[in-house]
């Protein structure tokens, strides 16, 4: 596991502490959690059998990495929360949603970590940076990332005042600033502190 921090920038007011469990050297490629992709389910086309080997990939990490960072963390209790999907919830089927129901999964059991996965909900397309215009058959409607758009695009729980939170993605992309603004909103929210962590961050010279 590697630990980094998120520096301020338009987007966060706060520089965030930050882990991420490998670089993500670009898809496809021998070194990468390709397995984050299949998760993704771009068109609702992979097989079981796929999705299933990636969950699995996927379940080892966080049961790897998730009691670290609670320990390193040191709060008695510790609220996870998933950085939601580009498209509001309703544009995806569950196999869409596999990366957060595997986060759900994993944290069930851990002792000291506690269920705040839908404290995000988006409920407004916004742009699916990651796909860009290339993605055949794919309507990437919504807006590019700006300064409070997790805030205008979701649906964020009163829930989250006073909790010490680990926000989640699965992918991190310096310059991006998707999880910059969700860690922003959560803050407003009345977070009390807050962390990240990505399965992957991508690699900026």
């Amino acid at each position: 596991m590697i630990q980094f921090q998120i520096p301020t920038n338009a987007f966060l007011t706060t520089t965030t502490n930050a882990f991420c469990h490998v670089p993500y050297t670009g898809m496809g490629s021998a070194e990468n959690p390709n397995y984050l992709n299949d998760l993704k389910n771009t068109y609702n086309s992979f097989s079981q059998h796929k999705l299933q080997s990636a969950v699995n990939e996927l379940l080892n990490v966080l049961n790897e990495d998730l009691p670290q960072i609670y320990q390193l963390l040191g709060f008695d209790i510790l609220t996870i929360c998933v950085v939601p999907r580009a498209k509001a919830e309703n544009a995806y089927k569950p196999n869409q949603q596999l990366f957060r129901k595997t986060v759900q999964k994993s944290i069930d059991k851990m002792h000291g970590l506690a269920d705040g996965i839908n404290y995000i909900r988006r409920h407004t397309n916004t742009y699916t940076t990651h796909l860009g215009e290339r993605a055949p058959n794919y309507i990437n409607d919504g807006a590019e990332p700006y300064p409070g758009i997790t805030e205008r695009t979701c649906d964020i729980s009163a829930d989250a005042a006073g909790k010490n939170i680990l926000l989640i993605d699965d992918i991190y992309t310096p310059g991006v600033n998707i999880d910059e603004d969700a860690i922003n909103a959560l803050l407003n929210a009345g977070a009390k502190t807050l962390a990240f962590y990505a399965v992957g961050k991508v690699q900026r010279n």
